[in-house]
């Protein structure tokens, strides 16, 4: 017999699921640090992004993302903060919401995009609001390039996995 959750209950588990999974991110993002020539770092951020994108819904996915990354900027680099807020966030929702979590080319499809945002967004913040310069921003773009496709690769994979055994009222 099917079990009914009121909208509370819903939005509770929504909510506790979020901050769980942004804990998650942020976890993942200052676990594994490996520095560029440029004092930034390589990090396992984007797999727990996808992974979090491909288990739950664009809500959960879009913020716990955004929270999640922004909370190891503060950490570390806060002037990447706000940015990385909505960078990450926007890329944790659209990797959900885009994938219909069923086929595996629309999925594929959906960490491109998702990725593609990625890069471009932090392109435009090196070189338009920080001004870096094109050869600064530019210099980042293959660092960022590599990090989305292991986050892809390791974390829609593993967002399966997850998903399959997690009951109709988590997802």
């Amino acid at each position: 017999m099917p079990t009914t959750y009121g909208k509370t209950m819903v939005i509770l588990i929504q909510i506790s699921l979020t901050a769980m999974m942004a804990a998650l991110v942020a976890a993942a993002t200052l676990i594994v640090r490996i520095p560029n020539a440029l004092g930034g770092y390589f990090n396992l951020g984007d797999v727990a992004i996808f992974a979090v994108a491909f288990t739950f819904n664009p809500i959960v996915g879009g913020l716990a993302s955004g929270i999640g990354s922004s909370i190891d900027d503060l950490i570390g680099f806060p002037m990447f903060a706000i940015p990385t807020l909505v960078i990450k966030g926007l890329e944790g929702f659209l990797a959900s919401g885009i994938s219909d979590k069923k086929r595996s080319v629309r999925d594929g499809l959906s960490g491109v995009i998702a990725g593609l945002e990625m890069i471009f967004g932090y392109f435009m913040v090196e070189y338009f609001v920080l001004q870096w310069g094109l050869g600064g921003a530019l210099v980042e773009v293959p660092g960022n390039l590599v990090q989305v496709a292991v986050g892809a690769l390791v974390g829609i994979p593993l967002g399966y996995a997850i998903r399959k055994r997690l009951p109709e009222i988590l997802r």
